[in-house]
């Protein structure tokens, strides 16, 4: 018996057009929603338009839409896989959010495209038959969310747009794909040595400041932030986690108002650690209780400190990076 697989247009570059004045806009209905008899899949095939808004629209309530219905179509409607169109300026956040924060262990993948629909060379259709194949394999058990773009696959964890428009945009600093699309499968070669899931129910706590560091940085953001009792800061620091001494007083009151602060690098590969012992240098920031995290980027860390923040923890925040 074929598969039953659901896919969940949420807008974007892929589902757009391009009118005669070169500019991209939504299209009156998702053009998607008429392409699948131009598709190979082996499968029962089901569509919905569950949101229509261009990414950088997306809120944590189209968040919370998407998993709650993810959640409903495997739980009670026997889906056995997920695929999400999306478009690319924020589709690796609404990937990691799911990744860490669903209840349900299915194929999940996730696609985009780079051109709209009738733009030449446009990469949505080929990136959706990939992803449907992502989503049917066997071999995409037990491996979160993926995000398929351009014949390759890539853990929602670390992938991160890396060109404006480039279709082979999507990459994983310093790891890499984690597998490939064929014309009719994907093929894995690789896999991440711990995945992590935090399920919740909503997301109460969700006030995180992101926050880069730069040359001669003070500490007014920070000092503002801490009087302002958010949830959460995470700093895009210098290097593998350093700051300019001038902003360290605002570290100093966050902590001292009991708000957990991240560090990530604003480098494009490596991770951060506590290697100097300076003056703002990252040994003596971790000594204040500042915490470190291994290889996420800023918009990654935010996610994943907010639905941390919505968990009872039996260990120590910082433990959890």
């Amino acid at each position: 018996m074929s598969k039953k697989l659901l896919i969940l247009h949420t807008g974007g570059t892929i589902s757009m057009s391009e009118g005669e004045d070169g500019k991209v806009s939504p299209s009156a209905q998702n053009p998607l929603l008429t392409a699948l008899a131009k598709l190979n899949h082996p499968a029962q095939l089901y569509q919905e338009a569950i949101l229509h808004v261009p990414s950088p629209h997306i809120t944590l309530a189209h968040w919370q839409l998407l998993k709650d219905r993810i959640e409903q179509a495997v739980l009670a409607e026997g889906y056995d896989g997920i695929v999400i169109t999306h478009g690319t300026d924020t589709l690796e956040e609404t990937a990691y959010f799911l990744d860490l924060a669903l209840k349900v262990n299915v194929p999940v993948a996730i696609t985009g495209a780079m051109r709209s629909s009738n733009e030449l060379g446009s990469d949505g259709l080929i990136n959706l038959q990939s992803a449907i194949l992502v989503a049917l394999s066997d071999e995409s058990q037990n491996k979160g969310v993926l995000v398929v773009m351009n014949d390759e696959i890539h853990n929602a964890k670390f992938v991160t747009k890396t060109h404006t428009t480039n279709v082979a945009t999507f990459q994983t600093p310093t790891f890499g794909p984690c597998g490939l699309v064929t014309k009719n499968r994907a093929i894995y070669f690789q896999h991440l040595t711990a995945y992590e899931r935090f399920p919740i129910d909503r997301l109460e706590k969700s006030n995180i400041q992101l926050i880069k560091a730069y040359v001669g940085m003070d500490s007014f953001l920070l000092e503002q932030l801490a009087q302002s009792r958010c949830d959460g800061v995470v700093i895009e620091a210098l290097g593998a986690g350093n700051l300019p001494p001038s902003c360290l007083d605002g570290v100093s009151a966050l902590l001292k108002a009991n708000i957990p602060v991240v560090l990530v690098s604003r480098a494009f590969n490596g991770i951060t650690q506590d290697v100097y012992d300076y003056l703002g240098g990252g040994k003596q920031l971790k000594q204040q209780g500042v915490i470190f995290t291994q290889g996420l980027s800023g918009q990654k860390a935010r996610i994943k400190l907010m639905v941390l923040l919505n968990q009872t923890l039996d260990k120590p925040l910082s433990e959890y990076f």
